[in-house]
């Protein structure tokens, strides 16, 4: 049987730790007429967490270990020891991910942040042992209470992919092409549809540092919104795109006509959700550099009345283009742009430095650069005189 690669939803049962138990115990000693209550505290239990991580794509741990334990607090002892507390249990999952409860169906949180954690089942507190009791009134305590209960609950995880922009088309439109020209993703390519089964993203990084993430979904067909094909399954992976783009075969390959393709898959994403249909979108016109695309492209205006960017991933004409006309739509900042507005700067105003030698005015547009004096430092014998 083949092993599963890709998971995007799961049921896990998770469980929080015990508390420790309170110990009853009293001083036992030679020479010590009234040793009185010793019983320690028991401790306190695991949490289980889930953690946001830019280092997992998948559920796929979970599915194949479904049952997350946290570890039960310890006990107290005589000679007033306290327990040991429960070890968290802490599970990485990938960002994007929304959590459920399973029995309610009520939402519990959505991980999207990296580093984000998120306690789903709280450890139980630990118990008082009989040296908590102790008081001026009651010398010899016998009270001692139990560990908290663990917390265990089913709940339901759900993968959306994070991604700035979202690529639709039909199989072998070409969108696992375009994914590998702009970024370094490596998805598959093949001359047969659906060769795309799951998501996958790649970022698209610009001169100054700028990044734009971009997700290739499995190609959608006519009735995906109602299950047909991959689209169902996949289309969720599309909802946290802030531009949609529309990549269609102008080559008219598996004799489709390019119009027909457009026309079909804003149907679906408008079944599937009309706020997903109203967010900013780019058409793209691909394979132009195939000998029926030009007058392909020529109809595809007349009948939709949208001119789309033309592009060939073959001989990367049009990339640029595309890459100009993505970043105005999702305005990413580059990476030194916190740094430049904390010094009053702005990268319009820098010199030109494309010459042999970089002008001096420039150099303080390096704000990643320590250009100021060093202090000079003192011998240690002197103090702090130079």
């Amino acid at each position: 049987m083949k092993a599963k690669t890709f998971i995007d939803q799961v049921e896990v049962l998770v469980r929080s730790g015990k508390g420790g138990d309170g110990a009853m115990s009293f001083r036992r000693e030679a020479l010590v007429e009234f040793g009185g209550p010793d019983g320690g505290d028991g401790a306190r239990g695991g949490d289980v967490i889930f953690a946001a991580s830019e280092h997992v794509n998948s559920l796929l741990s979970l599915y194949y270990d479904p049952k997350c334990f946290a570890q039960d607090g310890g006990p107290g002892q005589g000679q007033k020891m306290y327990g040991k507390r429960g070890r968290d249990l802490v599970v990485p999952v990938p960002l994007g991910t929304e959590v459920y409860d399973a029995e309610t169906g009520l939402f519990v949180a959505d991980i999207t942040e990296p580093g984000q954690r998120v306690i789903v089942a709280k450890g139980g507190a630990g118990g008082f042992g009989n040296v908590h009791f102790k008081s001026s009134v009651n010398q010899a305590p016998t009270e001692h209470t139990p560990g908290g209960p663990a917390e265990e609950r089913r709940l339901r995880l759900e993968l959306k992919t994070i991604a700035d922009a979202g690529l639709l088309g039909f199989p072998n439109a070409g969108k696992s092409s375009l994914l590998t020209a702009l970024s370094s993703a490596t998805p598959k390519i093949a001359n047969y549809p659906f060769t795309t089964l799951n998501p996958i993203v790649g970022t698209i990084v610009y001169d100054d540092w700028a990044k734009i993430a971009m997700a290739d979904v499995p190609g959608i067909i006519e009735g995906a919104a109602k299950g047909v094909g991959l689209g169902l399954a996949f289309l969720k992976h599309l909802e946290r795109s802030k531009v949609l783009i529309y990549v269609i075969d102008m080559a008219g390959t598996d004799d489709r006509a390019p119009w027909t393709d457009y026309a079909v898959l804003k149907k679906e994403i408008e079944e599937y959700s009309m706020e997903l249909a109203e967010r900013p979108s780019l058409v793209v016109a691909n394979k132009m550099d195939d000998a029926a695309a030009p007058g392909n492209l020529a109809r595809f205006i007349d009948e939709t009345g949208v001119k789309p960017l033309a592009i060939s991933c073959e001989t990367r004409d049009g990339l640029d283009a595309f890459k100009a006309a993505l970043r105005d739509l999702v305005q990413p900042q580059s990476k030194f742009h916190h740094t430049h507005a904390a010094h009053g700067l702005d990268l319009k105003d820098m010199p030109d430095t494309t010459g042999a030698e970089i002008p001096a005015e420039a150099m303080k547009f390096a704000t990643f650069l320590k250009l100021e004096k060093p202090k000079a430092k003192s011998h240690p014998s002197r103090g702090n005189i130079h």
